[in-house]
């Protein structure tokens, strides 16, 4: 073979192996591009709730001894002034947001229980002020739920809670308002559809 046909043969092969790797190249950067696109899609179907009361209620508790307390009164008002003011044995007062209602429900050894585990909570039940939290009518607020166990849960540990036998009959009307205001919103992080639910058919509370 002469000089010049074997520089040819070398160069036509070498044209082929250069071809030859940038497609691969550019076939693994698709590939890499079209992985990462399914991350993305993976990532935005991610579905969270929101929850939210279009009512509200303000508790009124009085501490009628050490570590025993009692609903007073109870206020139907908009969801933005909801809370609780609780009077204590030794003359001071205190006003909870939901927030911090929230908070002392679920670190509360004897509320904590029965979100968590309803069996287990009879034996913990007691009238301190997370109990009288989470069974006055501000309870669903923080997180009781509205299904029937729980409403019949409300009727075995929700009396014990108020003053009196008359205030808790009153106050039902509050607390069926609250329940019944609760909606609930699936969130999607990529703007995709996304929509409120009423809470009378559906509760995502545990």
């Amino acid at each position: 073979m002469t000089p010049l046909r074997r520089h040819a043969v070398l160069r036509r092969v070498k044209d082929i192996t250069l071809s030859t790797t940038l497609t691969l190249a550019l076939l693994n950067g698709a590939a890499m591009l079209q992985g990462c696109g399914n991350n993305n899609s993976d990532e935005d179907q991610t579905v969270r709730t929101e929850t939210r009361f279009e009512k509200g209620v303000r508790t009124y508790i009085t501490e009628t001894a050490p570590g025993n307390f009692k609903i007073t009164d109870e206020v139907q008002t908009g969801p933005d002034k909801a809370g609780a003011i609780v009077s204590y044995f030794d003359g001071h007062r205190d006003t909870l947001s939901v927030e911090a209602a929230k908070k002392l429900v679920n670190t509360d050894k004897s509320t904590s229980t029965y979100l968590n585990n309803p069996n287990a909570y009879q034996s913990q039940h007691h009238s301190g002020l997370a109990n009288v939290l989470l069974w006055g009518s501000l309870g669903y607020m923080l997180g009781r739920s509205n299904s029937s166990q729980y409403r019949t849960d409300q009727r075995r540990y929700g009396a014990g809670v108020y003053a009196n036998p008359g205030l808790f009959q009153r106050s039902t009307q509050v607390s069926e308002n609250v329940r019944t205001s609760r909606v609930t919103r699936t969130v999607r992080p990529s703007g995709g559809r996304s929509g409120f639910f009423g809470g009378r058919s559906r509760s995502f509370s545990g």
